[in-house]
């Protein structure tokens, strides 16, 4: 029978602790009353999730646009919660570590995870590097990529991790080699109640080639197809009640299975040839220590080139910083602003940074 939003699992624990819903009012009630900061948002969750409403208002990051609330339904919640758990076999008793902030729906998830499968359920200060028992096995935690960069040389006792909320740098893929620790990138938003698909960032997860590594594999009860511009389209009638259409150009290899290449609205003609920033900036990845993105300006030649802003006070790089780079995705010109704008989630807000550029 499939779990409801109004039911406890019976095996979950909360920071080492047994509790009925009653008793997880109790919980919210305290923690909003008496909590630090991250703990009066965990709070908070815990008594929109355990009121009688059926739906949950939900924040958007602002990653692709303005942030925005949003209604969620708690069972597409729940259904969603049950697709991670069957996709990485979890079970009753399994052990979690909750190290993000409650404000945003993966940290949300995080919680329902727990209630809806039985997890017992760690909860720690949602900091970029989060305080932990490094001895403590987990079998399941989520990350920003900016925490698995400073916790990676203690995240062994994990048996899976899952990272998403922003690109996984070059850098950090490297370093995720070589570890026993199984890891995912994940893909989706907040409409979809976060991750719909994951790829395998590291050997730990898979015997498969590299490049079947690169593509990012449906959870279950969810397909996907392409529009006429390419870009990707999710049918999961379980958490959304029509087709998302999104903005990512995708190259489909089944309808559960693809490979991102890049944001419709970041794509740059140059001289009828499309170039995709986001793959141009992996690239870069590994001869740019600073934070940077690609971008374009128009150009009478081309009509559109591609050009590089770097958070840095000079525009200085090495002569062969762009050596893996075709002549066409070489950027023209180099502008360095320091800091870069962000939004409210700590994401590089390009448009306001390039806004900044042209003052």
């Amino acid at each position: 029978m499939t779990p409801t939003f109004d039911k406890v699992h019976n095996r979950f624990k909360l920071n080492g602790n047994y509790f009925s819903f009653e008793d997880l009012k109790e919980v919210g009630y305290s923690l909003v009353k008496e909590g630090e900061p991250f703990e009066k948002d965990l709070g908070n969750f815990l008594l929109d999730w355990l009121d009688d409403k059926d739906v949950i208002s939900v924040n958007t990051s602002g990653s692709t646009g303005q942030p925005k609330t949003i209604q969620l339904n708690k069972q597409a919640m729940v259904h969603s919660a049950i697709a991670t758990g069957d996709f990485f076999k979890l079970q009753p008793g399994d052990s979690a570590l909750h190290c993000l902030p409650t404000t945003y729906i993966a940290g949300k998830m995080m919680l329902v995870r727990a209630i809806v499968l039985g997890l017992e359920l760690d909860v720690v200060e949602p900091t970029t590097n989060p305080i932990f028992d490094p001895e403590k096995h987990y079998d399941f935690c989520a990350m920003i990529p900016v925490q698995v960069l400073k916790t990676v040389h203690r995240i062994n006792n994990i048996k899976t991790l899952i990272v998403g909320g922003a690109p996984v740098s070059y850098q950090l893929k490297d370093k995720l080699q070589g570890l026993k620790t199984k890891v995912f990138e994940t893909y989706g938003m907040t409409e979809t109640i976060t991750h719909i698909a994951v790829k395998p960032l590291n050997a730990s997860t898979v015997t498969s080639s590299a490049v079947e590594r690169s593509h990012f594999q449906t959870l279950p009860n969810i397909t996907i197809s392409q529009n006429k511009k390419d870009c990707l389209v999710i049918e999961a009638p379980q958490l959304i009640a029509s087709k998302i259409e999104t903005n990512d150009i995708v190259k489909l290899h089944s309808n559960t299975s693809f490979q991102w290449l890049g944001r419709l609205d970041n794509v740059i003609n140059s001289g009828g040839v499309k170039l995709f920033p986001e793959q141009i900036e992996a690239k870069l990845q590994s001869t740019i220590n600073s934070r940077f993105f690609i971008s374009s300006e128009k150009d009478n030649t081309f009509g559109e080139v591609a050009i590089l802003v770097i958070e840095a006070e000079s525009n200085t790089l090495k002569p062969d910083v762009f050596s893996k780079l075709t002549a066409i995705e070489t950027p023209k010109n180099v502008y360095a602003i320091s800091p870069f704008s962000e939004t409210s989630s700590g994401k590089i807000d390009r448009n306001k940074t390039l806004a900044r550029l042209k003052k």
